[in-house]
């Protein structure tokens, strides 16, 4: 098992800035890599970013890519989500989780199927 926590939510204006945390324990030696996924009210959740422990390989959404940098902390088990130039679209659930298997690429990373482990989530709001 892998426990994720996230953390750093909350309300920001339109063009602001936000950084969440993503801090795992229990079996994280069996993660390969962890991903951003985001859910609005009303829609399915959508994939974010990704990004393997080893190497650091990452992959954006192109919805973001640009604004928002991932980043992990292989010490502290931890990975970061900057977020900058925030949009109203942005507003979700922000949801962390783990994978242990092998993913080839993008269309890999981006399934949530792929991922075993979830946070609880963390609310991300941005006013216009």
């Amino acid at each position: 098992q892998v426990q994720l926590v996230e953390s750093g939510g909350g309300l920001v204006q339109a063009g602001g800035s936000l950084r969440l945390s993503c801090a795992a324990s229990g079996r994280t030696f069996s993660s390969y890599a962890m991903g951003w996924f985001r859910q609005a009210p009303g829609k399915e959740r959508e994939f974010v970013v990704a990004i393997r422990w080893s190497g650091g390989s990452t992959y954006y959404a192109d919805s973001v890519k640009g604004r928002f940098t991932i980043s992990r902390d292989n010490a502290k088990n931890t990975v970061y989500l900057q977020m900058n130039s925030l949009k109203p679209e942005d507003t979700a659930v922000y949801y962390c989780a783990s994978t242990g298997y092998y993913c080839s690429g993008y269309g890999c990373y981006a399934a949530a199927a792929e991922y075993d482990f979830w946070g609880q989530g963390t609310q991300v709001t941005v006013s216009s």
